[in-house]
């Protein structure tokens, strides 16, 4: 897996080819194979393959290429449902209706969907995390419908790859690294550390683009601003108030 880890990037346009589903299989068996709180596997994936269904998802996405173009979406949903469930079915109590819990399943779901992303690159197929499932989780969860006990946490899709886009860039290891105890970020550390992705040919034409003096300005006032983080911020949380995870 060494080769896939060092070589992935996030795909965003796929050929409409599907993917087979003996590949399909062997992608959700290494995703059921993922560290796990307790062995309790605290998460189910959705597999959507249905182009009608695909379809529905898209806005959901914000039509994003990597959401309308690929054949087959994964996605990860916090599950205490099914273990719950199985509890009762044992007259056993459960209480994993809270936010432990439900950061338990998160924990789950994302390691799982890391599996099946590597599983998925070493056959040759392209993967994109779409962080939109965050903003909408509402709507895919009746989309899906999703009972109380599941949310959505994350979506990846998956696909051949129209063309391989280059990789991106990464902060050095020792920018997020950290001995025995935190080491906290000095000006002038954080001048290095920045520096080679600062002064690269990409970031000199979003600035030119955005008319921004700065690449931290360009996160702050395009990417992710303050009003809509605190929007899908409350919105999600309503979510997991609705849909069970904050019972006392």
């Amino acid at each position: 897996m060494i080769a896939e880890i060092a070589a992935h990037r996030s795909v965003r346009h796929y050929r409409p080819d599907a993917v087979p589903q003996e590949v399909l299989d062997e992608i959700l068996a290494a995703a059921v194979r993922a560290s796990t709180v307790g062995n309790m596997q605290l998460y189910s994936i959705i597999v959507t393959t249905d182009p009608a269904m695909r379809r529905q998802l898209a806005p959901l996405h914000f039509n994003q290429p990597a959401a309308t173009t690929a054949p087959l979406l994964l996605t990860f949903c916090a599950d205490v449902n099914r273990f719950s469930r199985w509890c009762e079915l044992r007259g056993a109590e459960p209480a994993y209706d809270n936010f432990c819990w439900f950061m338990n399943g998160v924990t789950d779901a994302l390691l799982a969907s890391q599996n099946a992303s590597l599983e998925a690159e070493a056959h040759g197929l392209g993967i994109c995390y779409l962080g939109t499932t965050l903003y909408n989780a509402g709507e895919i969860a009746a989309l899906l419908r999703l009972p109380k006990g599941v949310i959505p946490v994350m979506t990846v899709s998956v696909g051949y790859p129209e063309e391989l886009p280059p990789l991106t860039d990464r902060l050095p290891v020792e920018a997020v690294v950290h001995y025995e105890t935190y080491r906290d970020y000095a000006p002038e550390r954080l001048e290095a550390l920045w520096h080679e992705r600062e002064t690269s040919e990409e970031t000199r034409r979003l600035l030119e683009e955005n008319g921004l003096p700065n690449l931290a300005r360009i996160f702050t006032e395009r990417r992710y601003v303050r009003d809509d983080n605190r929007a899908f911020s409350r919105k999600y949380f309503e979510e997991l108030v609705a849909l069970g995870f904050f019972n006392q």
